[in-house]
């Protein structure tokens, strides 16, 4: 490769090696760059190959070695994308080569990214990797709405579902009626789809057509964009505001804290819209 890299140096430290055969199957993150972990950037700057998703943001493809081959593996739903296992044997193929083979997705490779049926494809065929986590859009992209995904005033509990399984239906096994009635707070991934057939089961099995729902859509991105609904009128919000995917949605009184918590509002010196958005009047804790 070439030595002429103008990146500076990663700080003094134990970094690991990708060595030559190997994959590492890395997180991405939702899309800032600077959500990107220093694992992630290590990995960059030594791989031969970089494969990669379509919610990988150009600003983090722009850290790939200047020598590296990339390789777009992207899969978006009802769109042509290679399948999974063809994704999967190419990996295998390209560390036979010996290549250094960096798997770069989205999120968290383990998070509803496929990551773990591409490690069992890299097993069977005795192919060493490694996994580095990313930070999952079901948590940092709600952050960068301003919605906690926890709350000691609102959840105790949250669960993480898709909206849609291999055959790109609602997964059926997937148990609504449990989900709406033990989950205080629910956040869907890849929902948009079915988000009308989501929200009706929702409600059937006892959620309120008064639920709070946010959906943010190209999450922590300079293109994110967030509508505050309900469930009773997400569809026709979600149509009206020409909402499209990728998306996150999430289901839950949390949803109401983005009116004090949206910070990338605060930070234009906006006022936050309720200072006590669950009405508990508790006095703010001290430090």
């Amino acid at each position: 490769m070439t030595e002429s890299y103008d990146l500076p140096p990663l700080a003094k430290g134990n970094w690991p090696t990708l060595e030559k055969g190997w994959v590492w199957l890395c997180g991405a993150g939702p899309g800032d760059a600077g959500l990107l972990t220093l694992h992630a950037l290590n990995a960059l700057r030594q791989a031969d190959v970089v494969v990669f998703d379509a919610l990988v943001q150009q600003s983090i493809m722009d850290w790939v070695h200047p020598d590296a081959e990339v390789i777009y593996a992207g899969k978006r739903g009802g769109k042509p994308s290679a399948k999974q296992r063809d994704i999967s044997l190419r990996l295998v193929d390209l560390a036979r080569e010996g290549k250094r083979v960096l798997r770069l997705k989205g999120g968290d490779p383990f998070v509803f990214g496929r990551g773990g049926e591409e490690a069992q494809t890299l097993v069977q065929h005795g192919v060493p990797f490694r996994i580095i986590p990313g930070i999952s859009a079901g948590i940092g992209g709600l952050a960068y709405a301003g919605i906690p995904v926890t709350h000691r005033d609102v959840n105790q509990s949250v669960t993480f579902v898709t909206g849609h399984d291999q055959s790109g239906e609602t997964p059926s096994s997937l148990d609504w009626g449990a989900i709406a009635k033990g989950s205080q707070v629910i956040v869907i991934y890849m929902g948009m789809k079915h988000i009308a057939r989501i929200a009706s089961d929702l409600m059937g099995a006892g959620r309120g057509a008064d639920e709070p729902v946010a959906v943010v859509a190209e999450a922590t991105t300079e293109n994110q964009r967030v509508l505050e609904t309900t469930l009773g009128t997400v569809v026709d919000d979600v149509a009206k505001h020409g909402m499209q995917p990728p998306c996150i949605i999430c289901v839950g009184r949390s949803v109401l804290m983005r009116q004090a918590l949206d910070w990338q509002a605060l930070a234009e010196g906006k006022e936050p819209r309720h200072l006590d958005p669950l009405g508990r009047g508790r006095p703010a804790e001290s430090a």
